[in-house]
């Protein structure tokens, strides 16, 4: 009878370290906080249910100087709490979950683009020194993940700007964003298509502008993502 081999030793030590993470931190529903089973999933089943998702093309807008928006949620109950804590309760690692979700929509209703890299909404130095991370950032790099993209900082937010769930009507919100955002330092996006990222679009007005900058410095095209839209049709 054939002797069974023993697995590498690391191998066993993960086991171990997984283990123990999920006995003292087990993994947690992004969108409704409840205990699930399995640390590699990334909502539970009545979320999977429950939420309100956008379906098929009715979620895509086209912001000005871009070539479209997609979300795959709508902005309001379950994801609206999830979007705030990830924001502001220092949940960093929602992103996982999120830019999945996010990856999963370009796979099913952009399969046919070809990007070049993806991008991201910047915060302002002062935003991020407060918050310690940009959550869009977060985003970018899990969708550049899931969709063997390369991830590249194409700009900076130059002006601190109040925030724009707080501006009422489109033209506020488009004046509050105008000429706050400029192309980082030594990028060059000329002939590029880009996938641009935030987490959430609500008129459009900030994806807007940055798609402005992009284009105006030479990309082709700029295709914006975010995990969810407000508004339902």
């Amino acid at each position: 009878m054939p002797s069974v081999r023993a697995g590498p030793p690391e191998r066993g030590n993960m086991v171990i370290i997984e283990w123990l993470l999920d006995l003292l931190f087990p993994p947690k529903c992004p969108f409704c906080h409840r205990v699930m089973d399995r640390r590699e999933e990334l909502f539970c089943e009545g979320c999977q249910r429950e939420l309100p998702w956008v379906l098929g093309r009715q979620g895509e807008q086209q912001p000005e100087f871009t070539a479209g928006c997609l979300s795959p949620l709508f902005y309001e109950g379950r994801t609206r709490e999830a979007v705030h804590r990830f924001k502001f309760q220092n949940c960093p690692g929602y992103s996982k979950a999120f830019g999945t979700l996010m990856a999963q929509e370009v796979e099913d209703l952009w399969p046919q683009i070809a990007f070049d890299c993806v991008t991201w909404v910047p915060l302002s130095e002062k935003r991020l020194r407060k918050r310690g991370y940009d959550q869009a950032r977060l985003l970018a790099e899990e969708v550049g993940r899931q969709l063997d993209l390369p991830v590249e900082r194409t700009l900076e937010k130059t002006r601190h700007t109040p925030a724009q769930s707080g501006q009422e009507g489109v033209s506020r919100r488009r004046a509050n964003v105008l000429d706050a955002y400029s192309m980082a330092e030594g990028i060059r996006v000329e002939g590029k298509t880009l996938l641009l990222v935030d987490d959430v679009v609500t008129t459009g007005s900030t994806l807007s502008e940055c798609a402005r900058i992009l284009r105006t410095f030479g990309a082709i095209e700029v295709r914006c993502l975010t995990l969810a839209r407000t508004g339902k049709k």
